[in-house]
């Protein structure tokens, strides 16, 4: 089923690197690695069946709802601070009020669930298929669709959403796009910049883990990435964001 407003693509070109493998072996992972924008050339894959199968997005829709909120005016600014709701937390950093630019860098679930819930559901949708993002699914549970599905997303279609997004090709102001870029979490790769965020579906079989973000060169040149992991357990998030900057190290 189409959307409405769906962009229809081209279907990427995937250069399996074998050397990618390498560093998966190592931590002994199952999972899959993308770096490159559909839009320019081939991309660099590791284990390109895996590349193409849509998940739950979990928390890396966060890059997409920031998006969507400062669009549509739910939030006015990245600083405005959005309430928690006074329930106890999975982590007890996320228990209090906090604008955007403290939710991102801390995953926070409930700030997120908020700005969802102030979009609503009729504009969620129409962001949501209007971005092209994933299967443009989001079903009729405005705060739960990324954490539960039915919104399900590709590595290949996470390179293709942020590639979109970093070469100014969204249906969106400049304003809400840098507003996502700014507080984004980030970490050096040598001369380079690493921006990236997190996602850990529980509700995936088996549990899945997600890093997503780009890579920004001294020069000013940005080239998007994905993994996802296969995470069954919590000790194995620890493992996202070196196995990344492993994979950036080969592919970049």
């Amino acid at each position: 089923m189409a959307f409405p407003n769906e962009v229809v693509t081209a279907e990427p070109v995937l250069q399996n690197l074998a050397s990618l493998e390498a560093p998966f072996r190592k931590e002994s992972l199952t999972g899959t690695f993308v770096f490159g924008d559909p839009a320019t050339g081939p991309l660099k894959v590791w284990n390109p069946a895996r590349a193409k199968k849509r998940e739950i997005p979990a928390s890396t829709f966060k890059i997409a709802n920031t998006v969507i909120g400062l669009e549509t005016g739910a939030v006015k600014t990245i600083d405005e601070v959005l309430p928690y709701g006074g329930k106890p937390q999975w982590m007890k950093e996320w228990e209090h009020d906090m604008p955007l630019r403290e939710a991102m860098p801390l995953s926070a679930v409930p700030i997120y669930q908020e700005l969802a819930r102030r979009v609503g559901l009729e504009r969620m949708q129409a962001s949501v298929t209007k971005l092209h993002y994933g299967n443009g699914r989001i079903g009729q549970v405005v705060d739960r669709f990324w954490l539960d599905g039915p919104l399900e997303i590709s590595p290949v279609e996470q390179v293709d959403f942020l590639g979109r997004l970093l070469r100014g090709q969204l249906p969106v102001s400049d304003a809400a796009v840098a507003g996502v870029k700014e507080i984004l979490p980030k970490t050096a790769l040598g001369t380079a910049t690493v921006r990236y965020k997190t996602g850990w579906s529980t509700n995936s079989k088996p549990q899945l883990g997600w890093l997503v973000g780009w890579l920004e060169t001294a020069d000013g040149k940005t080239t998007p990435f994905a993994l996802n992991i296969d995470m069954p357990t919590q000790d194995l998030a620890a493992k996202r964001l070196p196995l990344a900057l492993a994979c950036l190290e080969i592919a970049k």
